[in-house]
């Protein structure tokens, strides 16, 4: 349930509220917004219904939530979240990209990609050091060598840096070298990991599962969230169908619908969600026109000798041009998407 605070509540109201509430086990998550301050209560359902929340003085009214995803959804924290990596801001009116090869796979190929990426206007950069195949033959990356790699072409061109985490074991090491932790799909439900990037310091990426619906990836980020981190990114992908013409199908009706039942921001990864680079720029085109808070984009300086998810890959030209047409396409996103 949430408590909607009166406009004229006192500090001492309000700690009082909180010390009664957290002395019986309550969990409470405050919220100001521009409008309303609201107490988020978590706790056993019998515990809350018994509490006389509405004898407190400076309560407004008591809403219960129905919402299994309490923190990740919009009445415990009415006003989206923005947020901040670097210079950079995520979930704000204009919207980001993120850019760069599927795997880091020399020196030679990452800060080219990198420059190219700096000078086309991308935001921030992407690379797998880590990389979960489905074969174990394919190339499984260069690890820690490919992170220290990324943070080589971070340092030439100040472009804060992505890459995914698999495993717990593996999870400092990352986080020493990334901005943003990237949870991949395969990860949405590990909830043993989601619970340790939880205790990170530092932003994640959580992409959607390949079957999973809405209400289970905002769940996976309710994990994150409840122990302690607020920082979290949602990456619609695409997801499995009976199609087979695209690599996934793009769900950009997850777009308009993480903005009315959720705070966290959106991006879309259209490289995934077709698999095929002819048809990138129209569903980057088509994200942003749905409200979507940013992209994230496969690029590759020579598609063609790509390790990995080269057919998906920008060339550099390639997204240089899609970049000055996004430029010219992407509104400013509508309120009324926000709630």
């Amino acid at each position: 349930m949430i408590i909607v605070l009166e406009p004229n509540a006192t500090r001492e109201q309000v700690d009082r509220i909180v010390q009664s509430l957290e002395e019986k086990g309550v969990q409470i998550h405050y919220s100001k917004g521009v409008d309303k301050t609201i107490l988020g209560l978590i706790g056993g359902k019998e515990t809350l219904s018994q509490l006389p929340v509405e004898r407190f003085d400076g309560v407004e009214k008591v809403v219960p939530v129905s919402e299994p995803y309490k923190l990740a959804g919009r009445s415990f924290h009415p006003e989206p979240t923005r947020i901040r990596v670097g210079d950079v801001s995520i979930g704000g009116p204009d919207p980001v990209v993120i850019a760069g090869p599927c795997s880091v796979e020399s020196e030679e190929q990452i800060l080219e990609t990198a420059r190219s990426v700096k000078d086309a206007g991308g935001a921030l950069l992407r690379g797998g050091a880590f990389k979960p195949r489905s074969s174990p033959y394919s190339f499984q990356g260069l690890g820690e060598e490919g992170l220290k790699l990324l943070a080589k072409a971070r340092e030439m061109t100040g472009l804060p840096v992505i890459s995914e985490v698999m495993d717990p074991e593996n999870l400092d090491r990352v986080a020493e070298y990334v901005d943003i932790l990237q949870m991949g799909a395969r990860n949405m439900q590990n909830f043993h990991l989601l619970k340790k990037v939880g205790r990170m310091n530092k932003p994640v990426l959580l992409k959607r599962g390949l079957s999973a619906t809405i209400e289970e990836w905002l769940m996976s980020a309710e994990y994150i969230l409840s122990e302690g981190n607020p920082n979290v990114i949602l990456c619609e992908r695409g997801i499995r169908t009976f199609e087979t013409h695209t690599r996934n199908t793009l769900d950009l009706n997850a777009v308009p619908a993480v903005k009315h039942l959720s705070h966290l921001p959106i991006i879309v990864d259209p490289s995934h969600g077709t698999g095929k680079w002819r048809y990138v720029e129209a569903m980057s085109k088509a994200a942003l026109a749905a409200g979507a808070d940013g992209l994230m984009v496969e690029v590759h300086p020579r598609p063609e000798e790509a390790v990995s998810d080269g057919p998906q890959s920008l060339t550099l030209s390639n997204f240089s041009a899609m970049m000055e047409e996004l430029a010219a396409f992407r509104p400013r996103k509508q309120e009324s998407c926000k709630g």
